[in-house]
């Protein structure tokens, strides 16, 4: 996979070839931040990042702002959305979960707080073509 990448995912099961072609990229230590509106296939494509790492469980950490998930490596998803400020991340330790190094971090929502990412990361985009087609633009910023 060449970055910047672009590709119009016609169905989920092309999403889920994309999420599991994009894992074997992934160490520990690397930020994935996750961009689109409701319904666009974020946690989606998460959930078969995982799925190609050996984790089954994974669900949208929506309410419960944070899940972690432990296999062949460790990820730790995040989700932005019900976040009202940036003292609440610093709260429940998001700085000490980037600075820990053990994990792969995924963040939905991410554009909500940009202010607290890391420079260092991959940006995907998610966007409705239509009911079943999502366009997905990944960047790596280095």
């Amino acid at each position: 996979m060449k970055f910047p990448f672009h590709k119009v995912a016609a169905s989920e099961n092309e999403t889920a070839e994309l999420a599991k072609e994009f894992s074997l990229m992934l160490d520990l230590r690397d930020v994935v931040l996750l961009n689109g509106d409701l319904g666009t296939g974020k946690t989606f494509f998460v959930k078969h990042v995982g799925r190609k790492l050996g984790i089954e469980n994974v669900s949208s950490p929506s309410f419960a702002i944070i899940n972690e998930y432990h296999n062949k490596k460790k990820i730790v998803h995040f989700d932005f959305y019900r976040i009202k400020k940036v003292e609440e991340l610093y709260d429940i330790g998001f700085e000490d979960y980037l600075n820990a190094g053990d994990s792969i971090i995924f963040i939905e929502w991410a554009n909500l707080f940009p202010e607290i990412l890391p420079k260092r990361n991959y940006r995907i985009n998610f966007n409705f073509v239509n009911n079943s087609s999502r366009e997905i633009t990944i960047s790596k910023n280095e």
